[in-house]
């Protein structure tokens, strides 16, 4: 199989498209679709089963889910910026029951960060990489010489008191309107301290703010080199995809 569905599950809308596995391009329209309120089980299975037949799913392809939450072994173990119905909860299962077909679902910073490992900005770096994705919160993927080290979450660690996401996400920057210099004070301080602890070789940011990086990654104080996610806020779609294919196989 040459391509598979990626659906990425987020806060804020629920995005999908069809990707060829061998390069990450797009062979598909992205479709987006905003979050249910409250973005609880049942309606976000809808939203996803919406999407997947909008984009005519031959029954064959594999199909890959990203999330914000941890999970394992299926399940989604925590519910970040998404209903609490999600601790807990049989996800694979109950997902690939309401779609029909078996889906693969993963935390969706990992999901990015998968993406830039294959194909991407963390292909061949030797090393730490460390992906984060600045949006509703603060997801993380940690990349060990190109190997995933899954549901790290680092968004909530403290920084100054505060869950660094709280301060640093691209939603405190549009909740207290700040600008992109006050911003990258804030972001300073999450990655100096990402630093301290894991002393990274390389940091890659995603999220849809990462198309803007031009206006802060100079503004941010880290001795660490920073690049923007090759694949921005289509990574988790395509990881989740690639992810997706390779359990297929």
């Amino acid at each position: 199989m040459t391509h598979a569905l990626g659906i990425d599950i987020g806060g804020r809308g629920i995005k999908g498209a069809r990707v060829d596995i061998s390069s990450g391009e797009l062979l598909s329209e992205r479709i987006r679709i905003p979050t249910p309120e409250g973005a609880h089980p049942p309606d976000v299975f809808e939203v996803v089963h919406t999407i997947v037949e909008q984009l005519g799913h031959t029954g064959s392809e594999p199909i890959g889910v990203c999330f914000p939450a941890v999970v394992t072994h299926g399940k989604t173990r925590s519910a970040s910026n998404v209903s609490q119905d999600w601790i807990d909860f049989p996800a694979d299962e109950e997902l690939s029951r309401a779609l029909g077909h078996r889906i693969r679902m993963v935390n969706d910073a990992d999901a990015a960060g998968w993406a830039e490992a294959r194909l991407g900005a963390a292909h061949d770096i030797p090393g730490l990489v460390i992906l984060t994705t600045l949006g509703t919160g603060i997801g993380s993927a940690l990349l060990m010489d190109g190997t995933l080290i899954p549901n790290s979450e680092l968004g909530i660690l403290e920084v100054d008191g505060e869950r660094s996401e709280r301060r640093a996400a691209n939603s405190a920057r549009e909740r207290e309107n700040l600008s992109f210099e006050e911003w990258a004070t804030r972001l300073t301080r999450f990655y100096r301290h990402l630093e301290d602890l894991f002393s990274p070789d390389l940091f890659i940011i995603g999220g849809g703010i990462s198309a803007q990086h031009a206006g802060f990654f100079s503004l941010v104080e880290a001795r660490t080199p920073l690049v923007p996610a090759t694949f921005l806020n289509n990574a988790g779609i395509i990881g989740s995809a690639l992810l997706a294919s390779d359990t297929a196989v």
